[in-house]
């Protein structure tokens, strides 16, 4: 019987395949096609593993570790690669827990629970065991189980976080991963083989340790790995702020919602007191210095900078300060001269489209005790312009000036550095899918701009997620280097907001058509977002950040 036979369409060239031919099998004669291992791959436009056979007549497009979500899924690689190593290593019988928490610098920070001491010495044995794994080459192998089977399954193995996820899953079905006898559950695509995760490096840190691993932009290189200290420690302490309540993981804010131990009403009003408290302790803080004139606070897209000083000015007014917004905006240079960028467009992220001498010049004026007209910026004209607007600080007078530049000393350079206080304000997702799948914090601020850009200016999520990209790299650029420069940094992240996101988010994600090219990224979100149980507004606060994406709140923004 002759073999059925399908035509593939493959870098604008057609072959021919039998049919039950897998993609990792085509992938193998076009590899050396390409500068990076090939780790996905498109099937007429829809994200498939490579594992899959061809079963029709198709159009292929491979993805490399050199494109974003190619470094992701070989992340997705190296987490499955390390926590299999930990219980080789270690014993499943000494492991009450296998941890990853959030990234740290170009890894994620980790954690083991259990009977033995984690040092330098069980860390080398650890990465030895990653590497003899990876050096052999084995099949990841993927299974699909009724989601009753799944909760069995990881009852049995200990891995409570994972039973309490799928107990409110929808779909029938769980794709298990599995290296040799080691099962476990990942969120998104899978490599073939361990033999795809050569690039790794393990370091102890604070408590526990972490993988550093490498970007898309360098893919075949480990970067050095240099700690962010101020970042982690945010990050740990909202993660303890997490724990203290009981909520890890998305099942654990399951089990909440649906009326375990607690009201969700609860659960709200704690995140939301948590918040509050430690913006009044920055107010305090800088009350009590007098010297402080300028609060500089910057943060990448979707934060909820504005909600915040609006909170914070609330907040020194009660430490006795009189707060003044400014508007680093105001000082656009006009249109006409705004640079361009590669592509000949004009380019408002960089500092050079900001008039900065002029804005040190008025600020120093200020800090002398001076009386200047201060500028506003008319984006239907594109030019500066003065109307009126004078101010002239007090000795209780302090000025707000929020900005994506303003931890950069380049845009203050003329300022005294004892005059100045900076914040970082980031959302910093502390809650994590479960013990071995966290949620990136990128993922929670696009959902939370698509909510906002949707309902304010009228923005699809379709062009929210087509702009996204471009939004990252001017955060890279403009915003993620000076970080560490801050302060103080905040974390707006709530532990309840994806549950109420997701009633808002849902909607306009369902409204992505699938020969969109942003169908895919639409997908993966309606996925992650029906892990959660949904939670009502109506006990989200007027003032809470969350209202600035969701509306009704009491700030006029």
């Amino acid at each position: 019987m002759e073999q059925q036979m399908y035509k593939v369409q493959i870098d604008g060239e057609e072959k021919s395949f039998p049919a039950g031919t897998t993609y990792l099998q085509i992938a193998g004669e076009y590899q050396e096609r390409y500068p990076h291992d090939i780790v996905l791959v498109y099937v007429n436009g829809k994200l498939q593993e490579l594992g899959k056979k061809l079963k029709k007549d198709c159009a292929l497009h491979f993805v490399t570790t050199g494109e974003t979500i190619g470094n992701l899924t070989y992340r997705r690689g190296v987490s499955f690669l390390l926590v299999k190593a930990v219980y080789d290593t270690i014993g499943h019988d000494k492991i009450e827990q296998v941890r990853i928490h959030f990234s740290v610098d170009k890894g994620y920070y980790c954690t083991i629970k259990g009977d033995q001491k984690l040092d330098q010495e069980l860390l080398a044995k650890i990465e030895e065991r990653m590497h003899e794994m990876a050096d052999m080459d084995l099949s990841i192998r993927k299974r699909s189980v009724h989601t009753d089977e799944a909760v069995e399954m990881f009852r049995k193995y200990g891995m409570k976080d994972k039973e309490r996820l799928f107990r409110y899953r929808r779909v029938s079905t769980v794709n298990i991963y599995s290296i040799n006898e080691f099962e476990d559950y990942y969120y998104g695509y899978m490599v073939p083989s361990t033999g795809y995760l050569k690039y790794f490096k393990l370091y102890l840190y604070d408590e526990g340790f972490v993988v550093q691993m490498p970007e898309a932009a360098e893919p075949e290189k480990i970067p050095p790995f240099q700690p962010q200290n101020k970042l982690f420690h945010v990050l740990k302490e909202s993660t303890r702020g997490g724990d203290m309540l009981g909520i890890e993981t998305v099942g654990a804010l399951n089990d909440y919602v649906t009326g375990g131990s607690a009201n969700p009403k609860e659960l709200l009003l704690v995140q939301e007191a948590m918040q509050e408290k430690k913006i009044a302790q920055i107010a305090e803080q800088i009350a009590g210095n007098p010297q402080k004139k300028f609060v500089l606070i910057a943060g990448p897209s979707s934060s909820g900078k504005t909600t915040f000083s609006r909170r914070l000015s609330i907040q020194l007014r009660v430490s006795g300060l009189v707060p003044h917004p400014i508007s680093v905006d105001d000082y656009f240079k006009n249109r006409v001269d705004t640079p361009l960028d590669a592509e000949g467009k004009p380019n408002y992220e960089c500092l050079e489209a900001l008039d900065v001498e002029l804005f040190n010049h008025d600020l120093k004026k200020l800090l002398a005790g001076e009386r200047i007209e201060l500028p506003t910026f008319n984006f239907k004209t594109g030019k500066r312009e003065y109307n009126g607007h004078y101010m002239q600080l007090g000795e209780q007078d302090i000025l707000v000036i929020e900005g994506i530049h303003c931890l950069n000393d380049a845009l203050t350079h003329d300022l005294p550095k004892e005059n100045k206080f900076k914040i970082y304000i980031s959302a910093l997702t502390q809650l994590n899918i479960d013990e071995h799948n966290r949620i990136a914090s990128t993922d929670g601020r696009l959902i939370r701009r698509m909510v906002r850009d949707a309902r304010t200016r009228g923005t699809s999520a379709k062009q929210t997620i087509a702009m996204w990209q471009s939004v990252r790299r001017g955060e890279e650029n403009n915003i993620f280097p000076y970080q560490e420069d801050a302060d103080v940094m905040f974390n707006s992240a709530l532990l309840y907001e994806l549950a109420v996101l997701k009633a808002y988010a849902e909607p306009i994600l369902f409204g992505i058509e699938k020969d969109c090219a942003e169908y895919q990224e639409a997908k993966r979100l309606l996925k992650f977002l029906d892990y959660f149980v949904g939670i009502g507004s109506e006990y989200v606060p007027q003032n809470s950040i969350l209202r600035e994406f969701i509306g009704g709140g009491c700030f006029d923004l």
